[in-house]
């Protein structure tokens, strides 16, 4: 089965809500001047519990030099398994939750699209999304050497464009 087009990359990203627990909220935006990688996980799925092991040791070796990891999970119950998910794959980075259409609409991708997970997002310091995963997956960004790479010449391509809105 045929998906629809893939947004274009790089685009800006559009803006997210990470809802990390009752009362505790952060816009993507707020990451702005960091190389973000946010992945949209099932904290019941192996694939997605290894890629974010990975990304734990990516955070820990390029974490002081700007990168920030950021999970968000939306398998169902995934409210009251973040919890599990976080102590168990040794993650110290945030982890937040959501539900399908604010995904699908933030990746656009349309509803009849089946993704598969884990589905990623490279966003650069200047909040443009330079890499992202389609509904069928890339290999490639799951790969640890290939992220790495792509994170360390994000990482090095200088500072952030001037503050201030749009």
């Amino acid at each position: 089965m045929a998906t629809a087009a893939m947004p274009p990359v790089p685009r800006k990203s559009p803006e997210f809500t990470i809802t990390e627990g009752p009362g505790k909220e952060t816009l993507l935006s707020s990451y702005r001047g960091k190389v973000v990688v946010l992945a949209f996980v099932h904290t019941t799925c192996i694939h997605c519990q290894q890629f974010s092991a990975e990304l734990a040791k990516l955070h820990h070796e390029l974490g002081s030099k700007g990168f920030q990891p950021i999970d968000v999970a939306w398998n169902p119950s995934a409210q009251q398994l973040v919890p599990g998910f976080v102590k168990q794959n040794g993650i110290d980075f945030p982890v937040g939750y959501s539900d399908w259409d604010p995904i699908m609409s933030y990746l656009g991708f349309s509803v009849m699209d089946r993704p598969v997970v884990p589905l990623i997002v490279v966003i650069d310091k200047k909040g443009v999304i330079r890499a992202q995963s389609p509904p069928e997956g890339d290999p490639t960004l799951q790969d640890e050497n290939k992220l790495r790479s792509l994170i360390q010449s994000l990482l090095a391509e200088g500072p952030t464009a001037a503050k201030g809105k749009r």
